[in-house]
């Protein structure tokens, strides 16, 4: 049986107080990592951390922090540097979603899906870097999404940044190979979280009205996955400590598909 082991080593995890976010951190902490639970909520964050370290018996510290701020960003990675004793592993999951047709989609809803799904990941890139290097090398794990390797209706903020997401963990990976810093993304398909909830009344309305929500849903995802099932967010959690492990080291540049065959056609 395969068994991932990343004691004395540190995970730094955005968006970590729920969804695939919380689910990669508690893989990682379940792995033997110390754990930085980073989220916009703090107080949500502090939960995440305390059942976290509850559950798995790991070190697990929240941290409160505006990924759109690059300021903010370098502050918290080197805090949750300083304070957990360095940093190994770089899990950008941060992001949001906003559906409109393009016509009518609002500029300032575009420009924060940006900052908080693309300009992100390079702030906390460029701000862990010194900090992998420093210890001889580490992983990124960028969360990106099947929209960076497909596109759909009334996502086109969000499906640009993540085709972002993607480019630019190939060019880490790149950058990153001759100082032992691997980069990979994931590109999940249809994941149960609040991030896919929330998208549900604005898809009725996209989609005319006359349908429930969950039908929405269903449309809107499952029916470009071949599997037809959502999937769980600990699926996720346990691809991004794989890629964080020993048994990935070769395993860099990939966008990895966990979308139940929806980029397969």
């Amino acid at each position: 049986m395969l068994a991932i082991d990343l004691a004395d080593r540190v995970s730094f995890v955005t968006g970590a107080a729920r969804g695939i976010g919380r689910a990669c951190a508690a893989a990682l902490a379940r792995a033997g990592a110390r754990v930085a639970i980073v989220d916009l909520e703090r107080g949500l964050a502090e939960e995440t951390a305390r059942a976290i370290a509850a559950a798995h018996g790991a070190t697990a510290r929240a941290y409160g922090c505006d990924v759109r701020d690059p300021e903010a960003v370098r502050a918290v990675v080197d805090a949750a540097a300083a304070d957990l004793g360095g940093l190994d592993h770089l899990v950008n999951n941060a992001g949001v979603q906003f559906i409109s047709a393009i016509a009518e989609f609002p500029v300032e809803r575009w420009q924060n899906v940006r900052a908080i799904d693309l300009d992100s990941v390079f702030y906390a890139t460029k701000a862990a870097w010194p900090h992998l290097v420093a210890r001889g090398g580490g992983r990124i794990v960028n969360i990106a999404s099947v929209h960076g390797l497909v596109a759909s209706p009334y996502k086109a903020a969000y499906i640009a940044a993540k085709h972002g997401v993607v480019g630019f963990t190939r060019a880490t990976a790149v950058e990153g190979a001759p100082v032992g810093i691997n980069a990979n993304a994931i590109c999940p398909g249809a994941v149960m979280t609040d991030l896919v909830r929330g998208q549900a009344a604005d898809l009725v309305r996209s989609y005319g009205g006359g349908i429930s929500e969950q039908e929405a849903l269903e449309r809107a995802f499952l029916e470009a996955m071949p599997t037809r099932r959502f999937i769980e967010p600990d699926e996720v959690g346990a691809l991004c400590a794989f890629l964080c492990s020993d048994f990935a080291i070769s395993i860099t540049g990939a966008p990895i598909a966990i979308d139940g065959g929806w980029s397969a056609h």
